[in-house]
Order: structure tokens, then sequence, then C-alpha cells
């Protein structure tokens, strides 16, 4: 015999998941091909698995084949499971499967949930969304104990696409998926129940089912009751109708009535139209001062940009002096290092003039006391001379002639004295000079000295501090520093701060590179001192600590921010150099409150950090400084802007320094150098004119910030001025934009302009004048507006009933014409159905030499089947109640295919359809079926039954999928597949 294909499910033990075995085998590879070209396209069920389903723990997955599938089995292995989890995966009801009202009956006792998955093909042409689901669709189902249900529609390689109900029946209406038609899907129930019934009514309803008969005249009758409803609303409608035409004309009479008050609301709707016009004009005179306004100051504007022109050529001759004089103190320093051996030799040249200077000093004061004395002689000569001249007219000519002798030797004395007097006077002057000049010089060395003692006492407070922070490195942030620190310490510890303050914050910082020391130092200052809180509690906390220990205004900055565990991300703003770092990149930082701190506060992230001066000045001045780079420090803490550099006045780092001995051993050398410079007081010229030099230096940056002050007072001045021009036009605007509406509400209510003389007051007054006349009327005669607006409402009312009447009458109309058509159609249909389903029963009969007939009554609703075995002309026809259980069974199944012939659908399910019939009606009907499932390949064929399909034909098409029988007390059903060969001799 040849080969059959054939699955078979076994169990060998109790295991928790089954193995599943598949064999497809076929001696003819022709076979093979030809049964791929054969396969259906879409909406036939490739697989189907069941999990705690009904009395199953595990069933499945079950491979159908695209043609004919036979589930056999015995009883409880689990045949119309499969059946009834197919009707309920795919969205039946569990009333449809005859097995339950609730689906919670179909969760295994001592679960609490069944699980049902369905895998639908979906190719060809007309495949469901293919690009979305792929060559298969799987629709998994899950029930809960409380009996609800959830969808899962998944794509062929498992992902989850939709779980709505909606989409499922997308799916199902696409493919004509009917689980409630009975010749799709009939269950063992309703099939032993058809296949017992004699009621010929069950007949006629089953055929209507299963060929949509019956859903088309719900539909019809569903109709013809809208339609008399509709008549209804028609009948109401036209009562209602003549109730508002007499509404409609009283209110018309009523308008008539009222027709003298038009005179005076003519006149007053032509004030209203002067009033609408005046407005305009009034309007357009209180734009007119704004628009003088705005030309008056945009003729200012030119003013302005000249000032800001004129301001910042200023500014840029300033920048250029101050780089000027700051490139010729470079060049004073720089031959200041030049000239130090020449101060050394003008050292021991002051000293020799200071030796001159007293040596002169006390000649001055010798010539002084001598010229002194000579004064006193002088004197005393005068008033010898003038005895001898007294009494020389006393004495004898010998005396006199040796007195006259004597007062010419006196004279000549007086003379050598006099001229010993006139040098002495010279001298004395150019030694006052000289003494001037001295004193002038010794002021100026006294000044030197008590700078030199003021720097000698700080470098040696300085020394003391080095001397200190050598055992406590806290100490070189101050003094009084580690004792703060342990009350802050203390005081956390007792619950008195949220947050423990961190600081001095120079202590959880450290150089990468230890020749950038002292530009960090200048770049922080201050901060590296600071604290820093995480609130204001905290912070008020520690001023109270500090006071105990710094006087007002010389306490630690206190910076309040809240702590955070990471440091900001500032890429995005930070600078990037490819040669010189960033302050925060040349940082090693303990903490990131500290590191935060100083990106909040100094934007460290922003500044460069470059050793060399000239290289410092070529990045950030000879052309635009890096992106994001606000200023750099030099390796000697120099700052350098854009356009401004300012020299450092340390030398030294005091608080990041890690060589304290070394720092030590320089502030010794400096202390011991001023005290030779305090000990000889020799002045430096070379320093005096670099001072010099850095107060010009100082002038013309207070020049440039002048400058740039007055540019910016007439920028902020220009801003005004364009804020002030931009309000008076948003000003205009507004009037602009008041103009138009109120032009275009002019427009609406007089689109005629009117000149108007006459004032928005006078004509108000004269509209309310008339406006109380008109009122004074209508308080006797009635509101004529209201009148007119209640008589355009009654008509409106009118003319919408009577239009919907008409609308209804036509559409009552138009459906009568649309229900003859499409009954007279559905008579055709029904009809052209019923004659199929006739010749295709008459037919199938033939095949085994029966006769019969089959009589719709479509009035009364009944079908009868008459069916007589054999010949016709031997025996007359009789009713299915008189034949055998097999033969009725056969006439059913000849009926059911009939119906197949007739109705659409991928696939026909049918379960125990041979179960009344015996071994030759059994083996013509499946004939039949296999014949019907040849010649309709397109479609899938599933038929469930007890009895063994051993003898059946061979053929690629037709799969046979073979039930275990369950054990007694199982609780799990597994199936194994297995291939059966055949062998013909």
């Amino acid at each position: 015999m040849g080969k059959r294909k054939e699955e078979s499910f076994s169990n060998p033990g109790l295991r928790k998941r089954p193995r599943q075995e598949y064999t497809d085998e076929s001696n003819d590879e022709l076979d093979e091909e030809e049964h791929s070209e054969l396969q259906s396209d879409m909406g036939i069920i490739e697989s189907i698995q069941l999990k705690n389903f009904m009395c199953h723990s595990m069933l499945g997955p079950f491979q159908f084949g695209s043609n004919v599938n036979f589930v056999v089995g015995n009883n409880g292995s689990g045949k119309s499971a499969v059946l009834t989890a197919l009707i309920v995966g795919l969205g039946g009801k569990a009333t449809t499967t005859n097995r339950g009202s609730s689906l919670k009956v179909f969760v295994k006792d001592g679960e609490t949930s069944a699980d049902v998955s369905i895998t639908l093909r979906n190719r060809g042409k007309d495949a469901f969304k293919p690009e979305v689901y792929g060559s298969s669709i799987i629709v998994t189902q899950h029930i809960s104990m409380d009996g609800s249900r959830s969808y899962k529609l998944k794509s062929k390689t498992g992902a989850l696409i939709s779980s709505k109900k909606d989409e499922l029946t997308a799916i199902l209406d696409h493919f004509n998926i009917q689980v409630d038609n009975p010749v799709s899907v009939l269950t063992q129930e309703m099939s032993k129940h058809f296949l017992q019934s004699k009621n010929e009514g069950d007949k006629y309803k089953f055929f209507m089912k299963a060929t949509q008969l019956e859903q088309m005249k719900a539909d019809y009758s569903y109709i013809m009751q809208t339609k008399s409803r509709t008549h209804e609303q028609i009948e109401q409608g036209v009562g209602l109708l003549q109730d508002l035409r007499q509404h409609y004309v009283e209110k018309e009479e009523r308008y008539k009535s009222i027709a003298f008050v038009s005179e005076m609301e003519t006149n007053l709707e032509a004030l209203k139209h002067k009033m609408a016009w005046a407005v305009v004009s009034e309007t357009e005179k209180e734009m007119k001062p704004i628009k003088d306004s705005i030309d008056i100051e945009e003729g200012r504007t030119e003013k302005y940009d000249q000032k800001l022109k004129e301001w910042q050529v200023k500014v840029n001759e300033a920048e250029e002096k101050y780089k000027a004089i700051q490139d010729k103190l470079e060049k004073i320093s720089e031959e200041a290092q030049a000239l130090q051996p020449q101060c050394v030799c003008l050292k021991a040249d002051v000293q020799a003039k200071r030796k001159a200077y007293n040596e002169a000093e006390a000649h001055y004061n010798r010539s002084r006391t001598e010229l002194k004395r000579l004064e006193k002689d002088d004197e005393q000569l005068w008033k010898r001379i003038e005895e001898l001249k007294n009494s020389a007219d006393q004495v004898s000519e010998s005396e006199k002639l040796e007195r006259q002798k004597k007062i010419a030797q006196l004279k000549e004395q007086l003379k050598s004295i006099h001229d010993q007097e006139v040098m002495m006077v010279h001298e004395m002057d150019q030694f006052q000079q000289a003494v001037y000049k001295s004193k002038e010089e010794h002021a100026r060395l006294q000044r030197e000295e008590l700078d030199v003692k003021q720097a000698l006492d700080s470098k040696q407070r300085q020394l003391k501090e080095l001397a200190d922070s050598k055992t406590n490195r806290l100490k070189r942030f101050g003094q009084h520093m580690p004792v703060l620190l342990e009350e802050i310490e203390g005081a956390y510890r007792k619950g008195h701060f949220k947050h423990k303050p961190i600081g001095p914050l120079g202590a959880f910082i450290s150089l990468k590179d230890a020749e950038l020391t002292l530009a960090v130092e200048t770049c922080l200052k201050s901060l590296l001192q600071a604290f820093c809180c995480d609130n204001h509690h905290d912070e008020r906390m520690l001023q109270t600590l500090m006071s105990k220990f710094y006087s007002s205004g010389y306490r630690p900055q206190i910076i309040v921010s809240r702590f955070r565990n990471e440091v900001y991300d500032v890429r995005p703003r930070a600078v990037h150099h490819p040669e010189f770092p960033s302050v925060l990149t040349a940082l090693e930082i303990d903490n990131a409150v500290v590191a935060n701190c100083l990106i909040d506060m100094r934007g460290i992230e922003t500044i460069l950090l470059i050793k060399s001066n000239p290289k410092a000045r070529e990045v950030m001045q000879s052309k635009r400084p890096p992106k994001n780079c606000r200023e750099a420090f030099t390796a000697e803490g120099d700052q350098v802007f854009e356009r401004r550099y300012y020299s450092s006045d340390n030398t030294r780092p005091k608080f990041l320094s890690k060589d304290v001995e070394a720092e030590i051993r320089l502030v010794l050398y400096f202390s011991k150098h001023w005290g030779g410079v305090h000990n000889s007081a020799i002045p430096i010229k070379c320093d005096i004119l670099i001072c010099s030099k850095q107060d010009e230096l100082n002038q013309a940056d207070l020049e440039v910030e002048k400058s740039k002050h007055h540019w910016q007072h007439y920028e902020e001045k220009q801003k005004e001025h364009l804020a002030s021009i931009k309000k008076l036009k948003g000003e205009l605007a507004a009037k602009e934009k008041e103009l138009k509406e109120k032009i275009a509400q002019a427009t609406q209510i007089c689109p005629q302009r009117i000149e108007v003389n006459r004032t928005v007051k006078s004509l108000d007054t004269e509209m309310n004048r008339l406006r109380d006349q008109i009122n004074s009327k209508r308080d006797h005669h009635g509101n004529r507006e209201e009148i007119i607006k209640q008589l355009i409402e009654a008509k409106d009312k009118y003319q919408d009933a009577e239009g919907k009447v008409k609308n209804l009458k036509k559409f009552i109309k138009l459906l009568d014409q649309i229900m003859t058509q499409r009954y007279k159609m559905y008579q055709q249909f029904r009809r052209c159905l019923t004659l199929r389903c006739k010749f295709y029963f008459d037919f199938l009969l033939c095949q085994r030499s029966y006769s019969g007939k089959m009589s719709f009554d479509h009035k009364n609703e009944t079908l009868s089947i008459t069916v007589q075995p054999g010949d016709i002309n031997k025996a007359a026809l009789n009713d299915m109640r008189s034949l055998s259980g097999g033969e009725r069974s056969f006439s059913t199944v000849c009926f059911i295919l009939s119906l197949w012939s007739i109705a659409e659908s991928p696939f026909r399910c049918l379960d125990e359809f041979d179960v009344f019939m015996d071994m030759v009606n059994r083996r013509i009907a499946m004939d039949m079926m296999l014949k019907m499932a040849d010649s309709q390949r397109h479609r899938q064929f599933i038929l469930l039954t007890p009895q063994s399909m051993s003898s059946l034909p061979t053929s690629g098409l037709i799969r046979i999928l073979r039930m275990q029988d369950p054990e007694r007390g199982q609780t799990m059903l597994n199936f194994q597949r297995r291939h059966q060969e055949e062998e013909e001799d």
C-alpha cells in the first residue's frame, strides 16, 4: 500500500508540556509539489493549542492541513474540546457551543484561568494587513475564573499587534469566518440534535441561518419597524405643523399693527449711522498727536546713534591706550630685571653720597658758627672805629697818623672779613639747598623704611602661619579655622544643622599641575575660605558659630545652595581648548557640592589657565577668545580679558601650596632681603618707574571704564528712546486697530461713509431722546423688535417643521421603493439558494442511488425532506422519520454538503457526523465529503469522529490527527504525533 500522511498524539508519562513530533513522508515528490500549490491562501486554521481548557491541562498544538483534517479518538480524548475552543477562541458566545452559559465553565477545575491560541493563515493578495501581521495571525484568548476574557492578536513572529475585540471582528469579517454559523462549525450537540430532530421548522431555521438569510430577514424587519415609527412621527409632525402655522399668522397680524413706529425707528437708525462714523472721526483725531510724537522721537534717533558711535570710538582709543601702557609696563619690568646688577652699584653710590651728606652737614654747621663769630668781630670793629673817630680830634698829629694807619689796617681787615662773609653766605646757601634735598630724600627713605617694615611684619605673620600649617593644614585658611570646624562638628552631632556645612572650600581641592597654583588662588580668592550651607537655617546657625571667632565684616563667606550628590553637567557651556585646561579640569575636587558651588559662584568651567603671559595675550586678545571663554589666568596670577589685562599683586600662593618648607624658606629669604633694604634705605629707581607706570595703567583702566560707562549711559538712553518709540507705535497700532474695528463696525452699520460735523456726545443725547419716545410708544403698543423677533422665530419654526415633514415623507417614499426592490432581490436570492440546495441535495443522493425531494414553505417557514433508498421507480418517497438511523444520518450529511456548496466560509467543521451511520453509509458519506473537499481545495475541512480512519484513500491533502485515549485520574493529556504507514500489496 501507498503511504498516507497521518498525525498521532500520545502521552508517554506525565509531563508539564507535551513533546511534539512531526513526520511527513511521501514516495512521490510531485504529490508534495501539488500539495503546496493547492494550499489555501487565507482564513484557514493552521494550528490550535489549549491550556487548562475544560478538563484538559494541555492540548496541542495541533497543526492542521490546508484541505482535509480528521481528528479521531475515543470519547474523552478532547475532540469536542478542540471544536469548542475554536468557537470560543474566535469570539463566539458560550451558548453557541451548547456546553455552558458562561465562559467560566471552560476553566479547568482547580485552575484560575484558561488559554486558547489559534493561528490563522494570512496569505495571498487579499491577506489582512500582511505588512503588519505577516503570513499568519495568532489569536490568543485568556479566560478568567469570573467569566471575563481578553484577546491578544499577534503577528507570525509573535509580536503583539492589538488587544481589541474590534480588530478580531475586522479579521473575521475580512476572512468571512462565522463561528456561530452551523455550516462553518457544527458542534456535537447541534449535530445530534439536527440528526435526531424531526421538526421541519428546525430544518428551515437551520437552512436560513446557514445561508445568512435569517440575518437579512432580521435586517428587513428592523427597517420596517423603523419605517413604522417614522410614519408615526410624520403624523405627529402634521398636527404640530398646523399649530405652528396658526402661531405664525397671529405674530404676523401683530407686526402689522405697529407700523406707525417705523418713522421714528428710521430716524434713530440714521442717527446710529452718524454716530458710528462720528466715533471713527474722533479716533482719527486722537491718532494725530501720537503720529506727531513718533515723528519727533524718530528724528532724535540719529542723535543717539551719533553719541554711541562717538563714545565707542573713545572706548576703543582708551583700550588702545591701556594696551600701550600695559606694553610699556611689561617693557619696563623687563628693563628692571636687566638693570638689577646696576642697582647693586647704585646702592654703594647712595651709601657714599649719604656719607658725603653727613660730612657736608657737619661742615655747614661749622661754617655757620664761624660766620656768627665773624659777624660779632665785625660789629666790635665798627664800634672801635667809631670810638677812634670820636677821639681823633683830641689826640696829637702823630697819634692821629698812627691811628689812621691802624684804621686803614682795620679797614683792610674788615674788607677781608666782608669778603669772607660773602663767601660763607654763598657756601651756606649751597649747603642749605643740599640740606633741603637731603631732608626730602631722607623723608622718602623713611617712607620706604615704613613700607618695608609693614611688608616685613606681613611676611613674619605669614611665616608664623606657615609654621603652624606644618602641623595642621587647616590653619593656612585662618588661625581660628581648626577650632571653628570642631565647633561645627559638635553642633552637627547635637542636631543643630540639617546638613553639615562644607568648608573651607579650599580644603577640598587640589591641583593636577602645581605650576598653576597661584593662577587658581588668584581666580578663586576668598572662595577658598568660604563655607557652603544647604539651607538658610544652617546658614544662620553657622553665622552664630563664626561670631565667636571672627569680628563683623571679617568672617569667611557663607554660600547657600541646595546640596547635590552629582556634579552639574556643564559640557554644553564649558570652554574646551586643545592645549590649555579650564579651572574645572585643572582641579581635583573631592566633593560634588564644592564643585557645584565653584561653578555657580565663579563659573570655573569658562576660565582658561595659560602659564605663559604672551601666550595668554595671544589666545585672548590677538583674536576672538575660544568659545564659552570669559577670561584667563596666567601662572603668575595675571588676569586676562578680551580687551583688558590685570597684573596680580600676589607673587606666591597662600592656601593651596603643597611644599610648606619651600614657602617658609622663601619667606625667610624675603624677610632677610627686606631687612637689608631697611638697614640701607636705598631707593630703587626702577621700582618708582614701575609704580608710576602702574598708576598710569590704573588711570587708563579708569578711563576705559569711564568711557564704557558713558557708552552704556547713552546705550541705555537709546534703549529708553527706542522703547518710547516702540510704546508710541504700540499705542498707534492699538489706535489703528481700534480705528479698523470702529470702521468695520461703522461699515456694518452704514457701508457708505458719512461726514459728520456733530460730536458723539450731541448725537448720543439726541439718540437717547428718540429712544425714550420709541419706548413710550412701545409701552403702549409693545416692543417692535420683540414682535419682529417673535415673528421671525415663529416663521422659522413653521418652515423648519414643514421642511422636516416633507423630507420625512420623501424618505418614506424612497424607502418604500428601495425596500420593494430589495425584497424582490431577497426573494430571488432565496429562490436561487433554494434551487441550488435542491440541486446539490439530489445530486448527492444519487451517489448512493437514493432519490429525494426538498420542499421549502417560506410562508410557514418549514422545510420537509423526503428520501427513498434504492431505485426511485421501485418505491414511493418517504419522510426522513421512516428511515433508519444510518440512512437518516446519510441524508443529513447530504443536506449539510449541499449547504456547504452554497455557503461561503474558509473552513468547515463537523463533530461526529457519522455517529448513527453504519459502515456502508459512513464510507459513502466519507467518499462524498472527500470528493467535495477535492473539488474545493481552497477550503479547509475539519472532521471529528470516534471512528478509525485507516481505510481512507491515499492523498497528500488528507491529514489525520489521532488523539490518545485518556488515562484514569490523569490531570493533563499530552499528545504525540506519530506517522502510520500502510503498504499496499
